[in-house]
């Protein structure tokens, strides 16, 4: 099996060929975003061990607790740490299976708490529907983005891999099978505005991806990054400055909460595999109505 060109893109940590070769096979295990992730992880470590002249097969976990600790001198973010964390902990794993350490030195290396508190609580109703009306007011790629996004909860990813091949009926709705995190296939209802919306873009087309340039080339994440601001710009000029793709996933979360949904339903639509992590939306959709300052303010009225 030829792992070179995975384990070529890290950084001098990585490069003895023991390193470099768990690297590359580890890597191999992921695909798309997932792995560029991991890859990115994997390269901050190595890097942050080159600058200790430290090879990564010999890191103890006394180097392992010194590297949190320095990212979070650094200012990363508890996620941050986590996922790069989980990253050099999957290396060390692959690297025991191997046999090429006797144990993993992150096996109790301590991470940053995920925290259950989610800041932002996404778009309001009035804000989606401002949202929807300039997307569908500017392309009919556009409305494609937004709909799928809120009406889905689709991470930036599962929308710019989604093909027209993905597009199919069932029991007499309309489906999209989308690719989610780890690779996992999941099979989504399409409500009718965004099913409508998807033929009227597609029009005679019947393959390639769904989303794509004037040249037939996959949207790519920036491009649509970009869209989002546009739209923003125009539908909610307030948060055009910071309205980011995944705002619009978190509120699909939590307009599905309002509406009724079932929290195990809304886990099962954003394709979380850990409830704890669609229930910090359902805690941060009350966080504002339920502060104590209201009560406070009608005591002191």
């Amino acid at each position: 099996m030829e792992l070179a060109p995975a384990a070529a893109a890290l950084p001098v940590g990585f490069q003895t060929p023991s390193a470099a070769r768990i690297a590359a096979a580890f890597l191999l295990a992921y695909r798309g975003n997932t792995r560029a992730a991991y890859a990115a992880d994997l390269t901050h470590f190595g890097r942050w061990c080159a600058t200790l002249d430290v090879d990564v097969l010999a890191c103890s976990r006394a180097h392992l607790d010194a590297y949190v600790e320095q990212q979070t001198r650094d200012g990363a973010a508890a996620t941050t740490i986590r996922r790069r964390m989980s990253a050099v902990a999957g290396f060390y794993a692959y690297a025991v299976d191997e046999g090429l350490i006797t144990r993993s030195p992150a096996t109790r290396v301590r991470r940053p708490a995920a925290g259950d508190n989610v800041q932002s609580t996404g778009l309001t109703v009035a804000e989606a529907g401002e949202l929807i009306a300039a997307a569908e007011a500017h392309s009919p790629r556009a409305a494609v983005i937004v709909l799928l996004s809120l009406l889905l909860g689709l991470r930036v990813s599962e929308l710019c891999t989604a093909t027209v091949a993905d597009l199919s009926y069932q029991r007499g709705h309309r489906v999209l099978t989308v690719t989610r995190k780890g690779g996992k296939r999941q099979t989504m209802a399409v409500p009718p505005r965004a099913a409508a919306a998807i033929d009227d873009y597609l029009g005679e087309r019947r393959e390639g991806p769904i989303l794509c340039t004037a040249t037939g080339k996959p949207l790519d994440r920036h491009a649509l990054w970009r869209l989002i601001r546009r739209l923003a710009a125009v539908a909610v000029p307030h948060l055009a400055d910071r309205l980011h793709p995944h705002d619009l996933r978190h509120t699909c979360a939590t307009l599905a909460l309002d509406a009724g949904a079932a929290l195990r339903d809304v886990q099962d639509l954003l394709g979380h595999a850990d409830p704890r992590t669609t229930r910090r939306y359902d805690r941060a959709r009350f966080s504002l109505d339920r502060s104590p300052s209201h009560q406070l303010a009608v005591l002191l009225g």
